[in-house]
């Protein structure tokens, strides 16, 4: 993206797991805030490059990168430090899922899905503090998930999901608090079933009471005005009681 294109944009913002999904219309709403430039983080991103050609495509820099591989935390870091901007919200998207008896998940399976939704947000938040705090009143929104949120009904299944995601929301109030000097507020969103490719994967058959781009909606609203009443929060965003 070029010097003269970015000194149009005064507000920043970062969004992970942003090819499909909640990520991905997320990506549509906040790029078509006046004066946002948002970097979208997949490790695929043929929809987000095609988003290019649209309305709002000279506010959407495509980034193909895997947050839990170094090389490419790396990478999204200089990416950002060439643009030069403060960071003013970081959207701690993405998210790995895996279905299956407590007794039958591998190692393997453990580690991947702790890698993508605790380990990668944590190093995330890490790489890009010191852009966080150019910001003056930067928001991180981590997205957790109703499994992961204390009290709530849980499923057969997703012991490795949810609890990983209790660990995110754990995070979150620390952060909130260690940051908070900064001017730096971290809130998590504990949100319920939406209807995406990763909720059909996982419970096939079922349908949501929600689509993507509804959730996307409040989320978008959170994101940019949500700190101004928040801060080391987990809130749950569900139709159901839990």
């Amino acid at each position: 993206m070029k010097t003269g294109i970015i000194k149009l944009f005064n507000m920043l913002v970062v969004i992970t797991g942003a090819s499909k999904g909640i990520g991905f219309e997320l990506v549509k709403k906040l790029s078509a805030q006046k004066g946002c430039m948002v970097i979208a983080i997949s490790r695929n991103i043929k929809s987000l490059s095609q988003l290019q050609s649209g309305k709002n495509g000279h506010a959407i820099l495509p980034l193909k990168a895997d947050i839990t591989k170094e090389k490419d935390l790396k990478k999204i870091g200089q990416t950002i430090k060439k643009i030069n901007l403060p960071l003013d919200i970081l959207v701690n998207n993405a998210g790995l899922i895996v279905n299956k008896a407590f007794d039958k998940i591998s190692a393997v399976e453990l580690q991947d899905v702790y890698a993508t939704n605790v380990l990668a947000p944590f190093k995330l938040i890490q790489l890009l503090l010191p852009n966080l705090k150019k910001s003056k009143k930067a928001h991180i929104v981590n997205i957790s998930s109703m499994g992961g949120f204390q009290g709530s009904s849980k499923f057969s299944g997703l012991s490795a999901y949810s609890s990983s995601k209790s660990a995110l929301s754990g995070l979150t109030e620390c952060l909130a608090e260690e940051l908070k000097p900064f001017h730096i507020s971290v809130n998590c969103l504990a949100i319920g079933a939406v209807q995406t490719e990763m909720l059909s994967k996982a419970f096939p058959g079922y349908k949501a009471p929600l689509q993507a781009n509804e959730m996307a909606d409040y989320i978008c609203d959170f994101a940019i005005n949500g700190q101004r009443y928040f801060n080391g929060k987990i809130i749950p965003v569900s139709s159901s009681t839990p």
